[in-house]
Parts: structure tokens; sequence; C-alpha cells
């Protein structure tokens, strides 16, 4: 009776700091006696955009590395990649005949994505994604999905979508409730901290990759933006400084105050080296291990495949209710 975890991550390059604290270290962290967890590399997902075939294999292969050495544990959890588990996208076809255009119009994620492009540029699968990702949640039964506060809104529509298919058809999913990290949710571009750390960032020093070597990692945190109040304190108007200590707070698994209190008498260079160590002190035993995982590709492949078929198995129990129930 343990609860069902759900979550995944675009093989989409090198992972950012953003996505290592946001998202990839609370996966290792939701591992316990009381959970079992489904983790996938979401590689039908990257193909929103068009991907080079070789690129998008190899990412997703060095993905689910970073996943392992990430403290992703196979006894513990399924790992696998979406693309070889085919009902996540049998299922997505059955939930979008059940999903409104509407709803999927209002999807913010979509309105920023297509905002810079022509009507004609905008392809089906960036307007429909959202229900291949209810898909995901829907087919494991998932009673819990880690999300970043920007991704609220497409569990809202899982969830939405979960009890309208109930109600008309009977009881077949559970409802997921989301998990949103106490800190640490969001994690802003060291630049431009009214944006998401991004990798696609045009600036390099926006964003820390979880590969960064430390004497790299420590040039972008001194780079980073504050202002000039010279005071360390958690404010809507001190942007850059809060987003340093949520950093620092989420790592140390400290509260905002008791980050603030560590750095009381301090001035900004003092927060930046120091959030700086605390950085590369938790990634350094994760890109040694990734390097190790690298190179032992037949374990990765064993891996995957024992995922493959554990996925498989719970996702057509799920695909077959929704066929009996749906007339197929």
């Amino acid at each position: 009776m343990k609860k069902i975890v759900l979550s995944g991550i675009q093989p989409s390059g090198s992972l950012t700091l953003g996505n290592y604290v946001g998202a990839v270290r609370n996966w290792s962290l939701l591992q316990s006696d009381e959970t079992y967890c489904y983790y996938c590399v979401a590689d039908m997902h990257a193909i929103t955009v068009r991907q080079d075939p070789v690129e998008l294999r190899r990412r997703s292969f060095e993905t689910a590395a970073l996943l392992l050495a990430a403290g992703i544990d196979p006894n513990r959890s399924t790992l696998f990649i979406q693309s070889q588990v085919p009902q996540h996208a049998q299922l997505a076809w059955a939930l979008c005949c059940n999903t409104y255009m509407g709803e999927l119009s209002r999807m913010t994620q979509f309105k920023d994505k297509s905002a810079s492009k022509s009507d004609e540029n905008i392809n089906a699968g960036l307007f429909t994604y959202p229900v291949l990702m209810a898909a995901d949640i829907l087919i494991y039964q998932s009673d819990y999905v880690p999300v970043g506060v920007d991704q609220k809104q497409h569990l809202e529509l899982a969830r939405d979508i979960a009890v309208r298919f109930n109600n008309a058809f009977g009881e077949v999913f559970k409802v997921p409730e989301p998990y949103i990290p106490r800190v640490g949710a969001k994690i802003m571009s060291l630049q431009n901290p009214e944006k998401k750390m991004s990798k696609s960032d045009p600036n390099p020093n926006g964003f820390v990759a979880i590969m960064d070597e430390p004497d790299v990692i420590m040039k972008k945190f001194k780079r980073a933006v504050t202002d000039s109040e010279s005071l360390i304190a958690y404010r809507e108007d001190k942007l850059g400084v809060s987003n340093l200590l949520t950093i620092y707070a989420t790592i140390k698994e400290k509260s905002i105050d008791e980050a603030v209190k560590d750095f009381e008498g301090m001035g900004y260079g003092n927060l930046k080296v120091v959030v700086a160590e605390a950085v590369i002190e938790e990634l350094s035993p994760i890109q040694t291990a990734y390097k190790q995982y690298l190179a032992n590709p037949d374990y990765i492949n064993e891996v995957l495949e024992k995922g493959r078929k554990q996925a498989e198995t719970a996702a057509q129990k799920t695909l077959n209710a929704v066929y009996e129930k749906i007339g197929f």
C-alpha cells in the first residue's frame, strides 16, 4: 500500500542546478519505505521542438546516468525512458478525447512558448503535450507528483481530466496531489532573477550546469546579480539575494529564516562564496558518480530495460481498464 510518486524530466542537454534543486534532488529524497517512485526520461515531450535523433538518443541515455548519479535507486524506484513504454501515447489519445481545447489554450507555458511563433509554426504537439503529461501521471495511478510552481497548472489539468473521466465512465484513475518542496521549488537565473534558471539562457553566467567544474561554479556565483542595499534578507524586492538564499537553504535543508541567520553580519561577497561552496560540495559526488556510470553503459542499459518492463506492466493495467470503460 505504498504511495505512488511519478515525475519525469526532458533529456534536453546538461541539466542545471535549477533542475537539480527544484526537481531531481527531491526525487531521491522521496524514495522511502512509504513510497514507490516512477521516474522517466521524458523524450516524447522533447520532440515538441525538432530534435537531432542521434543527439536525442545520446542525451536520453546520459540523463538516465545522471539520475542514477543523483541518487535514484533502481531497487527502490522504476527508472525508464518514456518512449519505450508505448502505453503513455495510447492513453494520451484516449485522454485527448476527454480534454477541451479551451483548457489547453489557457496553459501558460503554451502561451509563452507560442508567443514568438506564427500559427503556421506552432506544432500540434506543443498544444497537446499537457495531455501526454496527464497520461504520464495517471497511467501509474500516482498519489503524488513532485512539481515546481510553474508546473502546477499542468497537474491541475491532469486532475481535472481524471475527475471528468471518472464521472463519465466510472472510477479508473486516482486523482493525484502535488508535492511542492518547502523551499527550492523554483530556482532563478543568477543574472536575471526575474526569470527561471535555464540552460537556454543566452548568458552562460545565468545558469550553473550540474557538470560545471568547481572553479566555473565559483565564478558564476561571484558574478551573480544582487542589489545595492548590502543587506542579506529574503524579500520580494531583493530577488537576486533571495534566490541565493533559496539555493543555500534547499541544499543545506534549512528554512529560509535559518539561512538568513547563517549570514547575519556578512556581506554579499561572503554570501556568494558560501553558497557556491555549498553547491560545489553537493554536486561533486554526483559528478564523480556520473562519470563512473557512463563508463559502464551495460549497467545503465540493464537498469533501463528492467525499468521498461516494470513500467509497462503497471501501465498496461491502467490502459486495460480505460479501454474496457470506453468500449475498446
